[in-house]
């Protein structure tokens, strides 16, 4: 059951100003991006509507969203489900995501100035903070915060938008691995900080696409259960 999933508090109840349907959407996308709610939990608008403080209309149109976008599988007779992303799911979005993560390190490189690298020093060292504390969340956000700044330094809005698409199903992937990827992701992002700095678009670039295929590749090797 859901409530035996989320402990109390810990999805806050909506602002009632503002768009609701919105709202809802994106509370429950957040939960399951963060794996609050697990792939394959049965989802009960009943129960989702409780713990958000809202009535069920805003949760099934949320639900139905969600569904279209892959994020949620509604099946006939049995309601709704976090979906379960296949292996080959999962290694499609992670190549691609190798595909812009090298370019965005390329472009970081070429313009980058002291700002932008005591920016991803900062990132940096909050995640090996979140790590020495085994901190998953933590280390998972601040994950996700230095893969934008990069992208945020390359300077290009293209590259960034669809970068952004992937966003969310990255963190989503990236969530069962952060304990195992551990010290040798931030030892990656160190290295990565390193050629930015020297303005080496080419090492960059080698050392980006290293690190974001040590994760697609410890992603399949994950242990489960």
């Amino acid at each position: 059951m859901l409530s035996a999933k989320l402990t109390p508090g810990a999805v806050p109840r909506l602002e009632r100003p503002g768009p609701l349907r919105e709202r809802v959407y994106e509370a429950l996308l957040e939960l399951i991006t963060t794996r609050a709610l697990q792939p394959g939990q049965h989802l009960v608008e009943s129960e989702l509507a409780g713990h958000l403080g809202v009535s069920r209309q805003p949760v099934r149109e949320a639900l139905q969203r969600l569904n279209t976008e892959g994020w949620v599988d509604l099946r006939p007779a049995q309601g709704a489900f976090v979906h379960e992303p296949t292996e080959e799911e999962a290694d499609q979005l992670l190549s691609v995501r190798t595909l812009l993560e090298a370019e965005a390190a390329r472009l970081a490189a070429a313009n980058s100035g002291t700002a932008g690298i005591a920016a991803l020093e900062e990132l940096c060292a909050r995640g090996e903070r979140a790590v020495a504390d085994d901190d998953v969340d933590q280390a998972v956000a601040a994950n996700a915060a230095f893969h934008a700044k990069v992208m945020e330094l390359a300077g290009n809005v293209v590259l960034a938008e669809l970068a952004a698409q992937v966003d969310r199903r990255v963190r989503w992937y990236y969530t069962p691995v952060a304990r195992q990827r551990g010290k040798d992701s931030w030892t990656e992002h160190r290295q990565l900080i390193a050629a930015i700095s020297a303005r080496d678009e080419q090492r960059a670039t080698a050392v980006m696409k290293a690190h974001t295929e040590h994760t697609r590749t410890t992603y399949h090797q994950r242990e489960r259960g």
